[in-house]
């Protein structure tokens, strides 16, 4: 049996050109319409709270992240203390609300910075053909399967305070790969669209063809490529700082699992452990819930199953649901009443 490429499956489901004569600013807005079915937005919802909390930490946060009560040592949840305290009697909500700063910067640095590669390469990759097409292809292909994790513990070793932006700048480099392949395969099967020909015909520059006829369609694995990485890159920094890489001056939630596992916080002080994992999971679902509703408007088939599901919901029906729709027709004196039965989705036909 024949296995079914990248490029093969990326043809298969490539989106469909937009129309030549609408403008740049109606292409986008009609990419964007990834993020109004409902897995998107409530995706969406929890991502936007974690960013408040980082925006307006200072103002939140009930104390410092290393202030110190030594009248309250591994305290559990109180009102004073809404999540309880530390070994050292700091409070952990203050220090989640913090590292929720640090984990939101680095996942956006990071998922910035690789989109910024995987497009470049991935789109001149795919645009191109001959010995440039060729060299980029086998270079994206050698950071897939560069393993991720020791090289950043090998480049983050070397630094006693690494910084933020050398952080983010080592998880993409890791991870931009496998978003710079999708869109190579993805660009192969626009170059030879009629617009991208006629463009070219026209004499349109590589620039323009690139930036104005192509983007604009590739927007949604864009956006699919960029919520991967943010996603990988809070995994990533998390695990780093948990292991003790990252020192303890970049507070994050893996600094705090790292604090709690040194001290003895498994498995008695669960008020220091489990608030830190339970925001890495709510991100990470955020983040998957957003993937989810973009994959459900890249794919024709999810879309077209979504939009029926919804349909039937708006209708009070269940999708998947065995179904009696009646209909009562008055006419004169007499009542017809006319009952269908539509039967479960897959049942045995008689």
């Amino acid at each position: 049996m024949t296995i079914p490429t990248t490029e093969a499956l990326a043809t298969a489901e490539a989106p469909k050109p937009t129309p030549a004569g609408r403008s740049v600013a109606a292409r986008f807005a009609s990419s964007f319409a990834m993020f109004r079915n409902g897995k998107s937005i409530a995706g969406l919802c929890i991502l936007g709270f974690f960013v408040l909390v980082a925006v307006f930490g200072d103002l939140i946060a009930p104390y410092g992240p290393l202030e110190k009560d030594f009248t309250a040592l591994r305290q559990a949840p109180s009102a004073a203390h809404l999540l309880g305290t530390t070994h050292m009697g700091e409070d952990v909500l203050s220090q989640l609300i913090y590292g929720t700063r640090g984990v939101l910067l680095v996942g956006f640095l990071a998922g910035i910075f690789a989109t910024i590669i995987a497009v470049a390469i991935g789109v001149t990759a795919g645009y191109v053909s001959g010995f440039t097409s060729e060299s980029l292809s086998a270079l994206t292909n050698v950071f897939l399967v560069i393993p991720g994790l020791p090289l950043m513990i090998i480049v983050a070793s070397q630094y006693d305070n690494p910084s933020l932006f050398l952080i983010a700048g080592v998880l993409a480099l890791t991870g931009w790969a496998w978003g710079g392949r999708v869109l190579r395969a993805q660009t192969m099967s626009l170059r030879n669209r009629d617009f991208i020909q006629a463009a070219k015909a026209n004499g349109e520059s590589l620039f323009r063809i690139i930036t104005v006829e192509m983007l604009p369609n590739l927007t949604a694995i864009i956006a699919s490529s960029f919520v991967g990485t943010v996603t990988a890159a809070v995994l990533g920094l998390t695990t780093l700082a948990f292991i003790g890489v990252i020192p303890i001056t970049n507070l994050n939630w893996g600094t705090i699992l790292f604090w709690a596992q040194q001290n003895g916080a498994f498995p008695d002080f669960w008020w220091w452990y489990v608030p830190a994992g339970v925001c890495i999971a709510l991100l990470g679902v955020a983040l998957s819930l957003i993937n989810f509703g973009i994959d459900e408007y890249v794919n024709p088939r999810l879309r077209s199953a979504g939009e029926r599901a919804r349909a039937l919901r708006k209708r009070g029906i269940k999708p998947g649901a065995s179904v009696t729709a009646v209909r009562t027709e008055t006419t004169g004196p007499s009542t017809i009443t006319d009952t269908t039965h539509t039967e479960r989705a897959g049942a045995t036909e008689r």
